[in-house]
């Protein structure tokens, strides 16, 4: 019922990571590294389709000498979190079912990592501990657990769950099912987009929230900010402004777009969200129901 990955760490030792759970240093993580150079929270393992992938949260991570945002995981793949430090993966588990939660006006929806059932006005599980949550949901040693009014109860599928007056299930997610597959070729479901500047959260109906940071997310709420598309250039100083050379902001540039697709794509959002034009503009593509909310 758990999706897991065991890493091999420099000395030898493993460390088994269940989906939804967190590389770093702070005390929280499931795997923690006390080593200056690793964030507190530095890197997540995601459940994306069928795969397992590893997210970076804070940093990125180094794979065949490359620099990368999002790496599916296999077996014998090497990882070099922080320089000088490497884990591999030893094994990959997926199951053929995965815990989900199902109730009024909530389609079975699988539990990918620490989440929260929320009411805004109806019911879908936000990725993280939202405060307004009316149940928050975690995996800790291979199991479910569900807190509720201050009470925490094991979950189980076929368990039910009275959260704010209603009573929902546990049910098993077929593998399949559970990961934010993307729809390439299909009309995709409306997006709603919501931008700090700094972190823009994509939130979409019956599906965990996608939260952007750093300069994936400045893009984005750039050209919500503005909602129209600007040129490459523009987009680009702000986030460089020590580079004068045209050729290497260019080069930034487009590590940058390319960066933003793969995470993009990781999460099952459409790639082209944010595409470039052949005459050097960016435009922020969006189709009739998505809704952009500018905060920043």
């Amino acid at each position: 019922m758990h999706a897991w990955v065991e890493l091999e760490l420099p000395e030898g030792q493993t460390a088994r990571l269940y989906a939804g759970q967190i590389i770093g240093r702070t005390s929280a993580a499931a795997l923690r590294l006390d080593l200056p150079e690793v964030s507190e929270a530095h890197a997540l393992v995601s459940l994306r389709g069928e795969r397992l992938w590893l997210l970076a949260l804070r940093r990125r991570f180094q794979v065949r000498q490359a620099a990368q945002d999002a790496a599916p995981l296999s077996a014998g793949l090497a990882i070099e979190l922080v320089p000088g430090f490497e884990v591999r993966v030893a094994a990959v588990h997926l199951p053929a079912d995965v815990l989900g939660l199902e109730g009024p006006g909530l389609p079975p929806q699988a539990l990918l990592g620490t989440c929260g059932l929320v009411f805004d006005p109806h019911p879908r599980l936000v990725a993280g501990t939202p405060p307004q949550a009316g149940a928050h949901f975690w995996a800790t040693g291979g199991q479910w657990r569900a807190r509720v009014a201050g009470q925490v109860h094991t979950l189980e599928a076929g368990a039910p769950l009275e959260v704010g007056g209603q009573t929902f299930q546990a049910v098993n997610v077929p593998l399949g099912h559970a990961g934010n597959a993307s729809t390439l070729g299909e009309r995709r479901a409306p997006l709603h987009l919501i931008a700090f500047h700094d972190t823009v959260q994509v939130q979409r109906d019956g599906l965990p929230t996608v939260q952007l940071v750093g300069q994936l997310a400045r893009v984005i709420s750039e050209l919500a900010s503005v909602g129209q598309p600007l040129g490459w250039e523009s987009l680009a100083q702000p986030l460089w402004p020590h580079i004068a050379e045209r050729d290497v902001l260019r080069k930034r540039w487009d590590g940058l777009l390319g960066r933003l697709r793969e995470r993009l794509r990781a999460e099952g959002l459409p790639e082209d969200l944010v595409r470039s034009t052949r005459v050097g503009l960016v435009e922020l593509v969006l189709q009739p129901g998505d809704v952009v909310d500018d905060r920043g």
